[in-house]
């Protein structure tokens, strides 16, 4: 008896792709992303409504996010900063620009100002618009970056580390050992009593600096009370340390030394305190974060902790190659150096 024949199969459909329904509705690939991610601010109801039908049509269904974005070769790198007017996260900014150029890649620069939701917002259409990975220099808590890092999304935190995750990749200093350089500065120089203003402490930067600061002071007897570490309320940096100067000014015992978590407090510290009649830095020593590019300039009398922002763009790249390649590195600490100001003193 003749074999019996094997029934037909049937043909085999092809896997319909974003690039399919973008090409059926007559639209981009990113606005088709936009529509499906739920950012589509730009796009009209006719639009989403075609898109909408076009993926009904051919069955379309996204993709892993994190596995779509790893397996693009996609030239485009997303940088969210928490604040470009702050003149170090400006020039780290800057850095990463000229390292992702030499690279070969593209930055988009978004500036967050430290808001959760502006932040979410910028996730969202960075992933609408296909970025190879998202760089958040400065993060905030919030709910996008939480789902972000549930889909294990690329991203590199920067000078912050992740929020509710210190093992997620990480670009910056060690703010503990910072932290304790500029206590042994005070504890040297016999500077007393000291105190600390600082900016929102949910930032990891900031806390690590704080917590280290006032551990060494301790570990010296000579321990701060609550009433020398003060904020003010909002996100200016500026305004925090005029006004945290002033409530300091009216304490029981005005300090002979202050540390300001950034530069831009210690910027604002030191009018408040002129306006006072004080004397930068005869009758008060002022130590601050960063050492801006600006200090030479308009600060000589400021002590400050040098961030070493020229190091930052290739240290970025490289954080980011690594992840490409499957091979993240979960931290690249850069050295400080405490720069003295006036020189020798």
């Amino acid at each position: 008896m003749p074999a019996a024949k094997s029934p037909p199969r049937a043909p085999r459909q092809s896997v319909a792709s974003i690039t399919t329904v973008a090409e059926r509705a007559g639209v981009s690939i990113a606005t088709v992303s936009r529509i499906v991610n739920g950012v589509a601010k730009k796009a009209s109801a006719e639009t989403i409504a075609r898109v909408k039908a076009a993926i009904a049509e051919l069955g379309y269904r996204p993709v892993s996010v994190g596995r779509a974005l790893r397996q693009r070769q996609s030239r485009l790198v997303a940088l969210l900063a928490a604040n470009l007017a702050n003149p170090a996260m400006a020039a780290i900014a800057a850095a990463a620009e000229v390292a992702l150029r030499n690279a070969g890649l593209v930055m988009v620069l978004c500036d967050t100002h430290d808001v959760p939701e502006l932040q979410d917002e910028y996730l969202l259409e960075m992933r609408a618009q296909l970025a190879r990975s998202i760089v958040l220099l400065g993060p905030v808590a919030s709910r996008q970056l939480a789902a972000f890092r549930e889909t294990r999304e690329p991203m590199l935190f920067v000078n912050r580390r992740c929020p509710g995750d210190g093992r997620a990749p990480f670009v910056g200093i060690d703010n503990r050992a910072a932290g304790h350089d500029v206590a042994a500065f005070f504890i040297d120089r016999a500077v007393a009593p000291v105190a600390v203003i600082h900016g929102d402490m949910t930032s990891s930067a900031t806390a690590d600096r704080i917590i280290a600061f006032r551990a060494r002071m301790a570990a010296a007897g000579r321990p701060l009370r609550d009433a020398q570490v003060v904020t003010d309320s909002g996100s200016d940096h500026l305004e925090i340390g005029y006004r945290a100067m002033g409530r300091l000014l009216v304490g029981r015992e005005r300090p002979r030394g202050l540390f300001c978590a950034s530069d831009l407090i210690a910027y604002g510290a030191a009018r408040r305190a002129r306006e006072a009649g004080l004397a930068v830095p005869e009758d008060l020593v002022i130590v601050g974060f960063d050492d801006n590019p600006l200090n030479d300039w308009v600060a000589p009398w400021l002590t400050s902790v040098r961030v070493p922002y020229e190091r930052y763009g290739d240290a970025i790249v490289a954080a980011l190659q690594a992840a490409w390649a499957e091979a993240p590195r979960a931290e690249t600490i850069l050295a400080h150096e405490l720069i003295v100001r006036p020189r020798g003193g």
